[in-house]
């Protein structure tokens, strides 16, 4: 739908835009200031690669026990305070896991970490959404684009910190203290008022997760190659949807998964296998988030032109043919192309999955995209081991195969997705 949006937003609007965008900058950067420094807390601590795995799989496994607490806390707190204060606590958490001198205190550091982070991501789109309210138009994927930006700085951060000698207590902490100060003072400047209240822009007709689905598309689902069937029956319909959102959810863990990929696995590629420099080895991960908010900047024209299937399809023949070329001929700078194109290919498959998810029929508002949402972290959670006992019983580069793989299985499945163009 088209929505004429208002001339010029209020300074209030326009100030509290600004300030989302700086938490989605701090949400990105503190996790990425810790990543680089992974192959170092792995050899301080003796880790073998599969404890390694299950070590760093405490960040996800933090992120959904805490799930469902995010909204426990934007109804007591508010959606920024919550946000402000889940930065706080994950920079925190980033700060005690770079110190740790045990394996568990590593991992129970992490899982804090990633515990807070879930509130904050929660609790920042929640603002970001009332800000949208306001603006009466699409802003919030060019807050997701910050925050790609802000994992780019982030890393770029820690390898500056590599480079000049910085221990990881005297990084983390300037990282920790620089972005809690920038979320404090973001928070000044963020929307006032109840989170249920109406705000300007909710009833000039922009769609919303949680318009009803009319009746005459209610009996309607997308099959594997997004055609519409309307004459199926109750039982067929349920089994359809069961079907579409499956694949849904495995077209969003494919995108998380390569991102892990690249966080958890791209420095340790690096610079063990491929013998590359510690700075150097950074340039992994910087790689995939840069092109990843290039696909995110790019993204929406790209769909509105060619439709949601189509994109998520080259996106999956790119990610497949970048890094399965790279893992093919190994290279320092082939392997940064690589993850580079992973993550330019992944850029949209997300938010496509939770788009298509928020309006499937026969679900009730937001059933799809909590459900989609929950099992994605779950197979962001499964990703690290997985990698890791692969990795030990062959190698790191037959491990990380399962980029391309997930690039190959986002192509097979996104016929799920409809090519509508809005």
């Amino acid at each position: 739908m088209t929505v004429e949006a208002p001339s010029r937003p209020a300074l209030a609007e326009r100030q509290a835009r600004v300030a989302v965008a700086v938490l989605f900058f701090t949400n990105g950067a503190l996790f990425a200031n810790l990543l680089p420094r992974y192959p170092q807390i792995k050899a301080d601590l003796g880790l073998s690669n599969s404890l390694y795995g299950l070590a760093v799989a405490a960040f996800p496994a933090g992120a959904i026990a805490a799930g469902l607490a995010a909204g426990v806390a934007i109804r007591r707190l508010g959606s920024a305070r919550a946000a402000v204060l889940g930065t706080l606590l994950t920079g925190g958490g980033i700060l005690a896991a770079g110190l740790a001198d045990s394996v568990a205190l590593f991992a129970g550091a992490l899982f804090l970490a990633g515990a807070m982070d879930a509130v904050t991501d929660v609790a920042q789109n929640a603002h970001g959404l009332r800000v949208q309210r306001r603006y009466g138009r699409s802003i919030i994927n060019s807050f997701h684009a910050v925050w790609s930006i802000g994992a780019v700085a982030g890393g770029s951060m820690a390898a500056a910190a590599i480079a000049l000698g910085l221990s990881r207590g005297q990084h983390l902490t300037i990282s920790a203290v620089v972005f809690a100060v920038a979320a404090c003072i973001a928070l000044r400047y963020c929307l006032p008022g109840p989170e249920t209240e109406t705000e300007p822009g909710t009833e000039t007709g922009t769609e919303t997760a949680n318009d009803p689905v009319p009746a005459s598309e209610s009996a309607s689902v997308p099959d594997a190659g997004g055609r519409v069937e309307g004459a199926a029956g109750p039982g067929t319909r349920g089994r359809r949807t069961v079907y579409v959102l499956a694949a849904l959810v495995l077209i969003a863990t494919t995108g998380t998964l390569v991102e892990d990929a690249g966080s958890s696995w791209a420095t340790l590629y690096l610079s063990g296998s491929l013998h590359a420099s510690v700075t150097l080895a950074a340039f992994g991960y910087i790689a995939l988030v840069g092109a990843q908010f290039i696909g995110r900047v790019i993204g929406d024209r790209l769909v509105d032109r060619f439709g949601q299937r189509t994109v998520a399809r080259a996106g999956g023949l790119i990610t497949a043919a970048g890094m399965g070329l790279a893992l093919a001929v190994p290279s320092v700078p082939g392997t940064v192309l690589g993850f580079a194109a992973a993550g330019f290919g992944v850029a949209t498959l997300v938010p496509a999955a939770m788009h298509e998810a928020d309006e499937l029929p026969g679900l009730k508002p937001g059933s799809g995209l909590a459900i989609v949402s929950w099992l994605m972290r779950l197979g962001f959670l499964a990703s690290p081991p997985i990698v890791g006992l692969v990795t030990d019983a062959t190698s790191l580069r037959v491990g990380l195969l399962v980029v391309p793989l997930a690039g190959l299985l986002a192509f097979l499945l996104a016929g799920v997705l409809r090519n509508r163009r809005h």
